[in-house]
């Protein structure tokens, strides 16, 4: 690892050392940044192409360099005359301007190591693509090694240097003289475009109809450099030094032949016996074999066979050239239209940009997006022609990756999300969101994407409302939830309650409806159920919408209404909007079903709190019960009481003769004791009741304490009822003496014992039994009705549909409580119509004054029948 870190640290370090030594000094680097050594090109591949910028306004340029270096083993003549050619040929194209020749950006400039000038940003010479790699970095970059062109891009690249060629024998009258791959440059976006003008010739009389060339004669002793490439030159040249516009043709010939036969020229020239070589080839052309052009394409094969001909009146023209079928296939002429596109009117660009999107899926990816997606951006400028561009930018995004999507699209894309007119712009934009939301970062979504589908929501225009509005729920699961609770949402509720129109209103709450699975429980509980009881409209659409997403909050087992909230909020409004007049049957049906959903599901779930409430309570009870229980026995071994059973009476007169028996009984007991001995005290005027101070207990006949079931001991002094009583005297119980007797109610506590010795209230149990007869305890739950298996009850019956009624929810999967099951496009009535029914055409304008839009019934069929 660390050896290729070495490695790749050299080989930085040579490039840029280079660079440095190269450019060092020189003029250009005032004003460009001199970056990569990208590729190689010109004659014999002796300049080195860099990329760049220029410092001023950071525009992307190729630097050109030529190395003095390289020709130091030469003289000192034969170097001027290297420097001579190069210099005479980047003044002769900086003097030329034509889309078909590179274009200069800076010219050239000489200082003591290189030459160096600037032109429109490079990939790299057609040389370099078809294997000739001299003057390249090492490695070769793999951009240069990987590349293979396409038949589209060979197609148009030929065409363009004919059309070049047209341009110089019949604009400016000049021959180039050294046409070949080392000439022609490949562009940033993969035009094609001429070189190399050292060797060309001017005519003598660019006035005449017929212009007249003068050819210098081939001199072997020179440096390459200071020649043409021999085997890309006519034969002409060598053997009669004369040279016209179909000697460039010849050459154009075998530059065809080389791009079909993997760079290789139709012949190999012999460059020490030059003569030789040619009068060879001249026999050779004369008799072609057609093994040479096997790899031609048929199509062109003959006219490549002409421009090959020795004969130089039988080779075609440029301008014929640009004219053969071959040029006529749809992605030559669909890229020759781009770059004539400046010369079109707004009417004829608009028509071909219509055309666009069934020729670009037909052209390769490299040609399309290097090629045809720059000349789309740059028709942003032109506001009237977005709206036509704009679909053919976002299908190429389409077919881009991320990465390329932000590096070459996204830079562009940006200032259009801004543009509000005309507003077929903002249609496009809603109906590609999806793409858009997808590959587009996060952060320019914030800052760009969004606040368009804001200005969307706010706009004037009720179809791009309703639009925005329809596309939303396809793309909420791309959007952040804060982005969505905080700016959509209230957008989304302002629309729906601040517009005049139906059909607005209503795919508001379509809308809503949709994404609800995608908001929390509580905002939806807090922020949107509360909203729908705002809405002042009563279009039986505006009433089935507000249905639906009652009926998805209600549903979704993620959501969910709580009993409380049903009870107080949601049964109420309900209720309230299902006796409407303007519901229909099935509508009124729809209400009725949520609401006894509704009502069922709370009903379940208090009663299951109730009968936890209640299985509690029970259990204390029983634990106190247990308890008291417990300081009763305690009590009835310190004080026993002979046990007295109480028969539960069968009826209510039988509980009254035991109680009258009871309490005779006890009189008896009482009156059977001899206190004829106790003198009576004297009565006490103005007395109506008895004091009893006694302090001696009452005894029982077994010489026990006889208790009354409320006093500690049973201590009474009897007195006649009505009459006064004496003052207390000595006596038997406390010297007062009795003159009736008293009911003995210490049976009634003997299973209890002492209510004075216990901090728990009395257990009347025993009471209960002398006036109800002993029944076996029930339960909550049994008190209640059973319903017999299979039957409803007479209430149910009064709300629920006849038993044989097929209603609505029948068939649909039902999970706990009786609820239906999921959210997908059975259980969210937004995407399951079936339950809502089409209300009636309403007029242009109802009672309420909410304008009803023609879209509304369309808008609204899948939703409500």
């Amino acid at each position: 690892m660390e050896s290729m870190l070495n490695k790749l640290k050299s080989t930085v370090t040579k490039v840029t050392a280079d660079v440095t030594s190269a450019v060092m000094g020189n003029p250009v680097t005032r004003e460009f940044e001199v970056g990569r050594h990208i590729a190689s090109g010109g004659p014999g591949l002796c300049w080195r192409i860099y990329n760049g910028t220029k410092k001023s306004t950071k525009q992307e340029v190729a630097v050109f360099v030529f190395d003095k270096k390289m020709i130091d083993k030469h003289q000192k003549f034969d170097k001027d005359q290297i420097i001579d050619s190069l210099k005479k040929g980047v003044q002769q194209l900086t003097r030329l301007r034509h889309p078909r020749l590179l274009t200069v950006q800076h010219p050239l400039e000489e200082s003591r190591d290189c030459l160096a000038f600037c032109t429109e940003p490079v990939f790299a010479s057609l040389s370099n693509v078809l294997g000739q790699w001299d003057n390249l970095p090492s490695p070769v970059p793999n951009d240069i090694k990987e590349y293979k062109l396409y038949d589209v891009e060979t197609k148009y690249g030929l065409l363009q240097i004919s059309e070049g060629l047209s341009f110089l024998h019949s604009g400016v009258k000049m021959v180039h003289g050294n046409l070949c791959p080392e000439n022609i440059i490949l562009n940033k976006s993969g035009a094609w475009k001429i070189m190399g003008f050292d060797f060309s010739i001017s005519s003598n009389n660019p006035s005449d109809a017929e212009p007249k060339y003068t050819c210098k004669e081939w001199e072997p002793n020179l440096p390459p450099l200071c020649l043409p490439n021999p085997e890309y030159l006519a034969p002409e040249y060598i053997l009669s030094v004369s040279c016209d516009s179909a000697s460039d043709m010849y050459s154009l010939g075998v530059v065809m032949h080389a791009v079909f036969n993997e760079g290789k020229p139709v012949f190999q020239v012999n460059k020490h016996d030059i003569f030789k070589s040619f009068s060879r080839q001249l026999d050779q052309l004369s008799s072609m074999s057609p093994a040479v052009l096997n790899k031609i394409p048929e199509e062109v094969r003959e006219h490549v066979k002409m421009l090959l001909s020795v004969t130089p009146n039988v080779r075609p023209d440029a301008d014929q050239m640009t004219k053969i079928p071959f040029f006529d296939d749809v992605g030559a002429v669909t890229l020759q239209y781009f770059d004539s596109l400046f010369q079109r009117d707004n009417l004829q660009k608009s028509q071909f940009y219509k055309g666009l999107p069934k020729v670009l899926p037909k052209l390769p990816k490299r040609v399309v997006v290097y090629r045809i997606l720059p000349a789309l951006t740059s028709e942003f400028v032109n506001p009237d022609m977005v709206p036509f561009v704009l679909p053919n930018v976002l299908l190429i995004a389409e077919e881009c990756t991320k990465d390329e999507y932000v590096r070459l699209i996204l830079p562009d894309l940006t200032p259009v999300f801004k543009q509000q007119e005309p507003v077929q712009i903002l249609l496009i934009f809603l109906q590609k969101m999806d793409l858009l939301l997808t590959k587009t970062p996060a952060e320019d979504i914030k800052n760009s994407v969004l606040p368009m589908v804001y200005r969307a929501l706010e706009a004037p225009s009720v179809q791009i409302q309703e639009l925005c509005l329809n596309i939303i729920p396809t793309f909420a699961n791309l959007i952040d939830y804060p982005s969505m609770k905080n700016s959509l949402i209230p957008r989304i509720k302002s629309a729906c309650l601040q517009t005049s129109s139906l059909a607005v209103r209503v795919n508001s709450l379509v809308c809503l409806g949709k994404i609800l699975e995608y908001l929390d429980k509580w905002f939806v509980i807090d922020e949107i159920l509360p909203f729908l009881q705002q809405i002042p409209s009563r279009e039986p659409a505006v009433l089935m919408g507000i249905l639906g997403i009652y009926k998805c909050t209600f549903s979704h087992k993620k959501l969910g209404i709580p009993k409380e909230h049903l009870a107080t909020k949601s049964l109420p409004h309900l209720v309230s909007l299902s006796i409407d007049n303007n519901l229909n049957l099935n509508q009124f049906n729809s209400f009725m079903m949520v609401i006894r959903d509704m009502l069922s599901r709370m009903e379940a779930e208090h009663k299951t709190k109730l009968e936890q409430l209640h299985m509690s309570l029970t259990l204390e009870e029983k634990q106190r019960l247990a308890k008291e229980q417990e300081q009763a026995a305690k009590l009835r071994n310190q004080q026993p009481l002979a046990p007295q059973t109480i028969k539960p009476a069968a009826t209510t007169n039988a509980q009254t003769k035991d109680l009258t028996s009871s309490l005779l009984n006890n009189m008896t007991s009482l009156s059977s004791m001899s206190l004829a001995n106790t003198p009576r005290p004297a009565p006490v005027q103005g007395t109506t009741m008895a004091a009893f101070p006694s302090t001696t207990p009452m005894v029982g006949s077994m010489g026990a304490p006889v208790s009354n079931g409320f006093n500690q001991t049973m201590g009474f002094q009897t007195g006649a009822m009505g009459m006064g009583m004496r003052p207390p005297g000595p006596g038997l119980y406390g010297g007062m003496a009795t003159t009736t007797s008293t009911p003995n109610f210490g049976a009634l506590a003997q299973n209890h014992g002492l209510a004075g010795q216990s901090n728990k209230a009395p257990d009347m149990s025993a009471l209960d039994s002398l006036f109800t007869p002993n029944k076996p305890k029930v339960t909550l739950n049994q008190m209640g009705p059973n319903p017999t298996p299979g039957a409803s009850t007479p209430w149910l019956s009064q709300f629920g549909p006849p038993q044989n009624a097929q209603t609505p929810m029948q068939g649909v999967p039902v999970g706990m409580g009786g609820v239906p099951s999921g959210f997908g496009m059975q259980a969210n009535p937004f995407f399951s119509p079936q339950n809502f029914s089409q209300p009636a055409a309403a007029p242009s304008m109802n009672p309420s004054g909410i304008k009803h839009s023609a879209s509304v019934n369309n808008d609204l069929k899948d939703l409500f029948g």
